[in-house]
């Protein structure tokens, strides 16, 4: 395994792949926080040399991405000097088109919220309006010395083609299937736009969050430790290390969705799935009642129709057991270590979806070591503008 940012990523000493380092180098900063790591650090987690980490770190600090952030505790030699992101430097916007709801955000580059504007949509008014309302939207919470975002990340309703950034048949709203929203907003903004669904940013911004946090305090690595990985094996070009290190955290969740809708967000083995067809996901039409009530995708019994009709009715334990039994059928399925729950019906009722979820999943379990359910603890157009950053930090979008 080699050394990398928490996801078993190593950087390569190959000039064709500066990029690639930069961002690996700056993706082990912005999880580092603002204590920073030292470039010893930086070599032993990216298998680089100290010295391809030295001249990287160069460029990074001349483009404004990397400053210092002090100096580490002398443990008998010269103290190490730490390098921190820089976040302000850059930003990036999210949108989370609802069915009723538009919300947009500007984030730096650590994902913390600077800017956000909130308020009503009708995405059945079609998609001109819509995209009307996504640039003005991204106009306001612009940033006021007038520095254009590095990217827009735009969430909206399954199903759609994320690899073409075309909607597809969204439940309720045909008048959408075809329309290539990526293309035209890209074509209004000037910006790189990045089109995804709903569930997939909600994944990525509860993943990325709780990725971040599995980095402990105080985690750094001491010359000590560097010199038994040296003796362990890097080969004689500064490639990577060879080492087993202990398991940083879980890396597979599910993210629920609900709202006006029911979905799901997988992220698996350290990044979002979406399937063959950008179809996976589809939480919400599993039949988990045969000739149950009707649902509004055309079949019977499926867990959405069950769901938010219970919470239609005010039956907000029953629509969390719903939730629930679905949730076991995914986790037996996918065998995923989180299950995190969002969207303004569990934003209500927070504790209710948790403890109902939970005693349905640890009922079901045929594993004593079941996942853990928890709030995803950020929002959709958070996880929008999270994959819209995922190229400065080597993440495909």
């Amino acid at each position: 395994m080699n050394r990398g940012s928490g996801d078993g990523r190593g950087g390569v000493n190959l000039p064709a792949l500066r990029g690639y380092n930069e961002a690996l180098m700056l993706d082990l900063l912005r999880g580092a926080g603002p204590a920073g790591l030292g470039r010893a650090e930086l070599a032993a987690r990216t298998g680089l040399t100290p010295q391809a980490v030295s001249k990287i770190t160069a460029r990074l600090g001349a483009d404004g991405l990397v400053a210092e952030a002090g100096r580490a505790a002398s443990t008998g030699g010269k103290p190490r000097t730490l390098l921190r992101l820089v976040p302000d430097v850059h930003h990036a916007v999210g949108v989370h088109l609802d069915r009723d709801e538009l919300r947009a955000v500007r984030v730096d580059l650590a994902g913390r919220v600077v800017a956000e504007s909130s308020g009503p949509l009708d995405f059945g008014a079609g998609p001109e309006a819509v995209v009307e309302a996504v640039v003005q939207a991204v106009a306001r919470v612009g940033d006021p010395a007038g520095l254009p975002p590095l990217g827009v990340g735009v969430a909206a309703p399954g199903p759609l083609d994320h690899r073409a950034g075309t909607m597809g048949r969204v439940t309720g709203f045909p008048s959408w299937k075809g329309f290539p929203l990526r293309g035209v907003l890209q074509g209004r903004l000037g910006l790189p736009v990045l089109l995804d669904k709903d569930t997939n940013a909600g994944a990525a911004a509860a993943a990325g969050a709780w990725l971040l946090a599995a980095w402990p305090e105080g985690d750094a690595d001491t010359d000590a430790d560097m010199d038994a990985d040296a003796v362990a094996g890097r080969d004689a070009d500064g490639g990577p290390y060879a080492y087993a290190d202990a398991d940083r955290g879980p890396r597979t969740c599910v993210y629920l969705h609900v709202g006006t809708g029911l979905g799901a967000g997988l992220w698996l083995g350290g990044g979002v799935y979406r399937g063959e067809r950008s179809a996976a996901g589809e939480f919400g039409h599993q039949v988990i009642l045969l000739d149950g009530p009707p649902c509004r995708c055309g079949a019977r019994g499926c867990v959405e129709a069950l769901c938010l009709g219970a919470v239609a009715r005010g039956d907000l334990p029953e629509a969390a057991r719903i939730l629930g039994e679905a949730a076991a059928n995914l986790v037996a399925l996918l065998d995923v270590d989180r299950v995190l729950l969002g969207g303004r019906v569990v934003a209500a009722a927070p504790d209710v979806f948790v403890a109902g979820v939970g005693i349905v999943l640890a009922a079901r379990a045929l594993d004593p070591a079941r996942p853990v359910v928890a709030l995803a603890g950020a929002g959709v157009a958070e996880g929008a503008a999270e994959l819209a950053l995922g190229p400065v930090f080597g993440r495909a979008g």
